[in-house]
């Protein structure tokens, strides 16, 4: 049997078009997520930590005009904890500005960001991964499939009607035979190179950009538990409300100080000086009622 009539078996020609198709149709979506991925990988490369929270209204429209990864940081926001400021007064009246908590300085989230930016949400929902995990086992499946057809039908065109057609039909046979067990050897070597093929090309195009992104995301954003801002929150609010107490208990003190001084310094030189003028007019009363003098003469 030639190799032209082998590479024309119809069943074989099958398997070869889905073999073809499939390498195709993995290598035009994994080239997709490559340059989806290189493009997200480089924009992120120009932020640091340090300046985050600056430059967050730029990563965040950038983030949401992006279709390919506008769903996934929409989810990782909500999780975002930013550093707060509140400001105060001083006794000058000038505004200063004062964190919320000491311990955090940058954008942090309550949730792992591997949790939004993994594998899932960034390579394998933006095609149909699970049609490409099946093609080895659909490669597969049509050898036995073929393979059987193949017998049948030989089966079928046996002729025993006289020696001549007994002798071609056997002939037949075993040259559908010899058809239908290349069909299970195509079958399965395509199936094999296949998912060989697969998971190298996966490796290359979609594993190693997308594990410097999982990377430069968990450097960018800290992970920190919700519950441990909580405490740090409490413990913020423990001190500011005992600076408070503090101040409370001893304003009557620094009341009474403050009213002893106003009255040492201006009430009590008052006093002095009206009971000065009060002793002076007694003095003159009595010098005047001694000298016969009237009262109105003081006036």
């Amino acid at each position: 049997m030639n190799l032209v009539h082998i590479f024309t078996d119809i069943p074989i020609l099958i398997v070869i078009t889905t073999f073809i198709t499939s390498v195709v149709f993995v290598v035009r979506k994994y080239l997709y997520a490559n340059k989806n991925l290189k493009i997200l990988l480089s924009f992120l490369g120009n932020f640091n930590k340090s300046d985050l929270n600056f430059r967050f209204k730029e990563i965040d429209e950038w983030m949401r005009n992006n279709s390919y990864v506008a769903s996934a940081w929409l989810e990782f926001k909500n999780t975002l904890v930013f550093s707060e400021s509140v400001a105060l007064k001083n006794e000058n009246d000038d505004l200063t500005y004062q964190e919320v908590s000491s311990t955090v300085q940058n954008i942090q989230t309550t949730v792992d960001p591997l949790y939004f930016f993994n594998e899932d949400s960034l390579v394998a929902s933006k095609f149909n991964s699970r049609f490409i995990k099946e093609i080895p086992t659909i490669l597969t499946g049509c050898g036995p499939l073929f393979t059987f057809l193949n017998i049948a039908t030989a089966f079928g065109k046996i002729d025993f009607s006289t020696q001549e057609r007994t002798i071609a039909s056997v002939q037949g046979l075993m040259s559908s035979m010899q058809v239908a067990a290349l069909v299970s050897v195509f079958a399965v070597g395509f199936s094999l190179t296949f998912l060989i093929f697969e998971k190298i090309l996966y490796s290359l195009l979609c594993k190693n950009p997308l594990s410097k992104i999982e990377d430069l995301i968990g450097r960018l954003f800290d992970n920190i538990s919700s519950e441990k801002f909580l405490f740090e929150l409490l413990r913020e609010t423990k001190i500011q409300n005992n600076s408070v107490s503090n101040l409370m208990s001893a304003m009557p003190n620094h009341f009474k100080v403050a009213l002893n001084a106003g009255i040492a310094s201006n009430l009590v030189p008052y006093l002095e000086n009206v009971i000065f003028g009060l002793n002076q007019m007694n003095k003159q009363l009595k010098e005047n009622a001694k000298s016969g003098g009237s009262i109105d003469d003081l006036f």
